[in-house]
Parts: structure tokens; sequence; C-alpha cells
């Protein structure tokens, strides 16, 4: 049955004039895409009600995803212009109701900024504390490291195996004194990257590397360098094995050496059972998880529950 709402303006001053705390119960319930699109859009009251910090602190990208089409070539994803041009209005709207107080940004997997989004993002939020960007398919290293440079606050980052990590550790390193917790996605995770978080990260606390194809040198690099880190996970992965021969092969679990010098953690996190949906899946896709097989959200789950978002 379809109830026809009779629109005067009686019944506009009723929705105006609905308590603070009733809309906030009411609005805590909307994804953000519908406090922003909508919501916001409908009296001065209800907007005043979006841009409360309970809103503004966190906003959550991961129910917006890009028109793409995958393709062979970098960037690997094509994007249409109509998706880019919404992605804009959605980040201009929601960044001006949270009045430069966001500490936490979600992106989903499938939403693919590009330089001119992410240049807009990290002039309006200054106060960023954690950060989940998986998809960097269209970002510049040089547009990222401006953006790094812009967020002192910058504790917690997730982001994809990039090839220029050196250059972005770095500037995390030089900027983000408080920078604790990384997550890497995807992989391959080799002992070039490895060095680099030994390197320019050398008091983070917690490592996600969950779902990735990770070297064993690399691993072993971790535990033995790191001596600040309490937290590492390496659930759901495949590994890489170098012979003596210079032969590399793939191996379901890692050297035992290993896993006893990770055993000094506070908490180390591993998983390859057979059974096992995650694991099961990276072995199907030889590495290269295909998320959209996966149940929906499960992409930004994590067994440190720091960095399930």
């Amino acid at each position: 049955e379809v109830v026809q709402c009779n629109n005067n303006t009686d019944q506009g001053r009723k929705a105006e004039d609905m308590p603070l705390d009733v809309l906030m119960k009411i609005f805590l319930l909307m994804s953000n895409k519908d406090l922003i699109n909508g919501i916001s859009r409908v009296c001065r009251s209800w907007r005043m009600a979006c841009a409360d910090p309970c809103f503004s602190k966190k906003i959550d990208f991961a129910v917006t995803q890009s028109y793409s089409i995958q393709i062979p070539q970098p960037p690997y994803v094509w994007v249409s212009e109509r998706s880019d041009k919404e992605l804009m209005q959605l980040l201009c709207f929601s960044l001006v109701l949270s009045r430069r107080d966001t500490t936490c940004l979600v992106f989903h997997i499938n939403l693919y900024l590009k330089d001119d989004h992410l240049s807009y993002v990290a002039e309006r939020s200054p106060h960023l504390q954690q950060l989940v960007l998986p998809a960097w398919n269209r970002i510049s290293t040089s547009c990222i490291n401006k953006a790094i440079s812009k967020w002192k606050y910058l504790y917690s980052l997730t982001i994809p195996c990039i090839r220029d990590h050196r250059s972005v550790l770095m500037e995390i390193d030089k900027n983000c004194a408080n920078f604790k917790q990384l997550k890497i996605m995807g992989g391959p995770l080799d002992i070039s990257f490895a060095s680099s978080i030994t390197h320019f990260l050398p008091k983070l606390k917690v490592l996600s590397l969950r779902c990735s194809v990770l070297y064993e040198e690399a691993v072993n690099h971790i535990v033995e360098n790191m001596n600040q880190l309490e937290a590492l996970n390496i659930s759901h992965c495949l590994f890489v094995r170098k012979l003596p021969s210079g032969r590399e092969v793939s191996v379901s679990t890692p050297d035992k050496s290993i896993l006893v010098k990770a055993s000094r953690l506070l908490d180390f996190y591993t998983c390859w059972d057979q059974s096992c949906f995650l694991c099961r899946r990276m072995r199907i896709d030889k590495g290269d998880l295909r998320w959209y097989k996966c149940e929906k959200d499960l992409w930004r789950t994590d067994e440190v529950t720091s960095l399930s978002y």
C-alpha cells in the first residue's frame, strides 16, 4: 500500500521541529550517502543534525562504487566521467557538512578516486587520523604524498600493495608523528617493500597483510627488525619461498622459524585452514583475490579489530 504524504506547511513545520535527539536516532540508521544526498537537504534543522560530530567524525563511502570497467593497460580501470562528477559532488557536500572535523574516511575497494578527488579531500580533512583507501589505480604518487603531508595526525592507513612504497612511507615518516597502524591489501609484498616498512616505520605497532601474497623473506625481515611491533596479521595469505637455486615456489604456510620469531608478538594472527572461505578463495584466484565473489563488505573486515571498518 502506498501512503501519500500531504505536503502542507503544517507537516513541513512538524518535520523541521522534530526534537534533535529523535532526529539523531533516526539518522543513525541511515547510510552516509542517504544523509548527504537526501536527508541533509530537507530543511535547516535536518542539515544541522547531519553536521553533528557523530556523523562527521567518520565518513563512510563504502556503499559508493565507481561505474568502471577493467582494462589491460595502466591504470587497469576505466571510470565514466559521470561517475567521477557524482563522486566529486558527494565529497564536496559531505566535507562541507563535516566542517573540517573528519577524523576517519572509508572508501570502497571499487571506488576509484583520481588526483582531483584526493586533493579536495586532503584540503578539507586536516584532522584526519584514519584512512581506508584500498584503490590507488588513478592516484599519482605525487598527489598521495602531498595529501599525506597535510595529515599531521594520521595514525592508521589501509592501502594496496604499491610500487612507489618507499616514497609514500618516507612521507608518512616525515609528517605523521603518531602513525601506528598499516594495512596492506593484495601484494606481492617482497623484501623491498618490507625493508621500506622497517626503515621508515620502525615505531609501527600494528601491521596487517591479510589476503596478500607474501615473500617468506619479507615476513622474516619484518619479524626480525620491527622491535616495537605488537600485532601482525598474515591470515589467508599465500607465501612465496625462494630456493637456493633462485627458483621461486608457492607454499601454503611460512617456514616454522618465522612462526617462532613471530610468536613473541602480543598478537599474531594466522589462518591457512583448508575449510576457510578466504584461504580457499586466495588459492583459487592465485593470490589476486576477486572480492566481488566474496560476501559483501568482507574486504573491510580484519582479524585486528582496530583495522576492521
